[in-house]
């Protein structure tokens, strides 16, 4: 079987943000859009699909972009049909700093492996920059390292958001990526929840300045946030 894609010019949402003239191309509203673009196919291949699709390899390597900026999910090579009447047990596959934590012990895929990997996609798409550091922190729960405010988590190379609507869109983002990347997978939100959350135009929880809300503060809040 092949999977023919549209042309998709500008490369993989990775080397966008590492290249310091495309990166303050892809200004917050293009990132916002990336980012609601991707839970959209994702809470698809989970929610609208019969059987259910699980992408495994969801990373910003496999996200492509268009002359517009915007995002298409690709190479779907170690895609998987979730089968309910079957332990789907796997062999560990994906890309590393993306793969839920749980794989490396249980051995089996379902859709909340991707909905991690999707949060480290939506922080890496604020932050600029790959956020290993940052969860490593948090998931071994050392608070310091948390405690930088959300203005001086996202990317620096952009002038913070001008309009309260966009740094809403940041806000709701940010939150919804922690929720994404609870170590616990039943706590995570599913991908339908993402992709409804997103789609839905009213102020976060938090409604304050970004470089007064503490990424902390977020994590609190992250309980309440979708569920």
């Amino acid at each position: 079987m092949f999977l023919i894609y549209e042309y998709v010019e500008r490369g993989s949402l990775f080397c966008i943000l590492r290249d310091e003239n495309e990166a303050v191309e892809l200004d917050w509203v293009k990132r916002v859009n990336v980012v609601k673009g991707v839970a959209h196919a994702l809470s698809y291949m989970h929610h609208d699909c019969n059987p259910p699709i699980l992408h495994r390899d969801v990373s910003c390597n496999n996200i492509l972009l268009d002359s517009k900026l915007e995002a298409r999910l690709a190479d779907f090579g170690i895609a998987r049909l979730l089968d309910p009447h079957s332990s789907n047990r796997t062999q560990l596959a994906g890309t590393r700093g993306y793969i839920a934590p749980e794989l490396a012990y249980t051995m089996v895929v379902n859709e909340k492996c991707d909905v991690y990997s999707f949060g480290v996609v939506a922080l890496e798409t604020m932050c600029g920059s790959h956020p290993a550091e940052f969860i490593n922190s948090s998931m071994g729960q050392q608070s310091g390292e948390n405690d930088i405010t959300l203005q001086d988590f996202i990317d620096k190379r952009l002038p913070p958001p001008a309009s309260i609507m966009v740094a809403s869109d940041v806000i709701r983002i940010v939150s919804i990526a922690l929720a994404c990347l609870n170590p616990n997978p039943k706590f995570r939100p599913s991908m339908k929840q993402v992709s409804q959350e997103l789609l839905v135009c009213r102020p976060p929880k938090i409604a304050r300045s970004l470089s007064t809300i503490s990424m902390s503060e977020l994590m609190i809040e992250i309980s309440e946030y979708i569920y």
